[in-house]
C-alpha cells in the first residue's frame, strides 16, 4: 500500500536576478507503507530538496505530492500532511526547544491541545522507544550527539506519523554516534513496521533500506534493491578508476614530492602529532585532481581542505588506492571518509 506518491515533480530555487536554478527535475517515486527507502547522491543532487517536498515544507512547481492521498498543495490539509510525515534533520542541536528532554518530546503536542495525561503516555511511550526513558528529567544540552539525535526521533514518534523522514541524521555524529542513531531507527522499523525515507552520504546506512535510490543532478538515475544498485555502482568506480589512475599517475611524483616537502618544513615548525601539511599545498594537490582553482579552493573550502588534510595525514600519499580513494572522494564532495 502506497504512502506517498510523487508525480513528475520539479522544483527550483529563484535567485535575486530572476534566474532560477533547477533543484529537481521531473522526479516520480512512490513509498510503500512500511519500507526503508534510502536516497544517496553527492551534494546538490536534489535529495535533501526531494524529502523537503514529502512533507510540504517545499510546494513542487509542477507534478503532485500526495501523502495518504493527500496533495501537499492543498493549504487547508497540510497540518494533516505534516502529522503523518515526520522529519529530521542534521543537527540535533537545531531540534531542541525545551531544556528537559520529556517537556522537548512533549512540545508537539501541547502544541496540537493534547490532554495532558494522554501526553505523559505519548512520551514515556516515545522515549521508550528510542532507549532514552531514563533521561527524560536530563537538560538536552548534556547529552551526546547520538543521545540528542534519539530524543529528536523520540519527539517526532510522539506525533505518532506513518512516515519518518530523514535529512542525513547522522552527518554531524561520530561513529558510535551514528550507530547509536541508526540501531534506534532499524528497531523501529522491523519492530513497529516504521516508514523510513532516509538520506545518507554513508553508504553502510543506506544499505539497511529495502530499497535504495541514486539522485544526480535533481534526477533519479538509479533504483533497486541494494545489492542491485551498489552493483551497478561498483562497477561505474571500476570504469573510472581506469581513467582516474592514468591520469594520476602521471603527476603522483610531482605530487609525493610536493607533499613530503611540505611534510618536512612544517615537521621544523610544529609538535610531534600536528598534522604536517599547509592548505596552500592541499589547494594545489586538490585543484590538480579536480580541475577546480585553486582561489576557489582555497577561498571557500576551507573546512573540505582540512578535512583532506587529516584523510592524507593519515593514508601513504604514495600509494595509488589511497590517492585514488581521496580523488573519487573530492570529486564526489565526499572528503570526509567514514574509515581514513
Amino acid at each position: 500500500m502506497e504512502i506517498i506518491r510523487v508525480s513528475d515533480v520539479y522544483y527550483e530555487y529563484e535567485n535575486p536576478d530572476d534566474t532560477a536554478d533547477v533543484a529537481v527535475k521531473g522526479v516520480s517515486l512512490s513509498v510503500e507503507k512500511g519500507e526503508w527507502l534510502s536516497i544517496i547522491g553527492h551534494n546538490g543532487s536534489g535529495k535533501s530538496t526531494l524529502v523537503k517536498l514529502l512533507n510540504g515544507l517545499f510546494l513542487p512547481k509542477s507534478g503532485t505530492v500526495l501523502v495518504d492521498n493527500i496533495d501537499t498543495r492543498d493549504e487547508q490539509r497540510i497540518w494533516d500532511v505534516r502529522q503523518k510525515v515526520g522529519m529530521i534533520f542534521q543537527n540535533p542541536d537545531n531540534q531542541m526547544v525545551a531544556t528537559i528532554v520529556e517537556e522537548d518530546v512533549a512540545f508537539g503536542l501541547e502544541n496540537l491541545g493534547v490532554p495532558p495525561q494522554e501526553i505523559q503516555q505519548r512520551v514515556y511511550q516515545a522515549l521508550k522507544a528510542v532507549g532514552m526513558t531514563e533521561y527524560a528529567a536530563s537538560a538536552p544540552h548534556m547529552l551526546s550527539g547520538g543521545q540528542k539525535q534519539r530524543v529528536a526521533i523520540a519527539g517526532v514518534l510522539a506525533m505518532k506519523p506513518d512516515v519518518i523522514l530523514m535529512d542525513e541524521p547522522t552527518a554531524m555524529l561520530d561513529p558510535s554516534g551514528r550507530k547509536e542513531v541508526m540501531d534506534t531507527v532499524q528497531r523501529l522499523h522491523d519492530e513497529e513496521g516504521m516508514t523510513v525515507v532516509l538520506i545518507t552520504h554513508f553508504m553502510e546506512e543506506a544499505l539497511r533500506g529495502d530499497r535504495v535510490i541514486v539522485m544526480e543532478k535533481g534526477q533519479t538515475v538509479l533504483e533497486g534493491k541494494p545489492e542491485q544498485v551498489f552493483s551497478q555502482v561498483e562497477q561505474c568506480i571500476r570504469e573510472e578508476d581506469l581513467e582516474e589512475a592514468a591520469r594520476i599517475r602521471k603527476d603522483q611524483d610531482k605530487l609525493i614530492a610536493k607533499y613530503d616537502k611540505a611534510k618536512e618544513r612544517n615537521r621544523q615548525k610544529q609538535s610531534e602529532g600536528q598534522i604536517a601539511i599547509g592548505e596552500n599545498e592541499i589547494a594545489e594537490v586538490v585543484a590538480s585532481w579536480t580541475k577546480i582553482p585553486v582561489k576557489k579552493l582555497t577561498e571557500k573550502e576551507s573546512e573540505r581542505l582540512l578535512k583532506l588534510e587529516s584523510v592524507l595525514h593519515k593514508r601513504v600519499i604514495g600509494q595509488e588506492q589511497a590517492v585514488l580513494a581521496v580523488a573519487k572522494a573530492i570529486r564526489r564532495g565526499r572528503v570526509g571518509l567514514s574509515n581514513p
